[in-house]
């Protein structure tokens, strides 16, 4: 029975020896680092989006 496993582990040690899953790791981890960069981006622009509009509308009403 014992020759059978020789194999399995040399297998099982060649996976964690390979490098091509890390980097589809890097790049999981860059794009979640832009993702959460993006959100945070978004909402600072969303409050100066509003507060422009509110601006303009209050402008606009006092004109009219």
């Amino acid at each position: 029975m014992l020759y059978g496993i020789a194999p399995l582990l040399s297998h099982v040690k060649n996976l964690f020896l390979r490098e091509e899953g890390q980097d589809l790791v890097e790049y999981a981890l860059v794009v979640a680092l832009i993702a959460l960069a993006a959100t945070a981006g978004m909402n600072t622009l969303a409050s100066d989006i509003s507060a422009a509009f509110t601006g303009i509308g209050g402008t606009l009403n006092t004109a009219l």
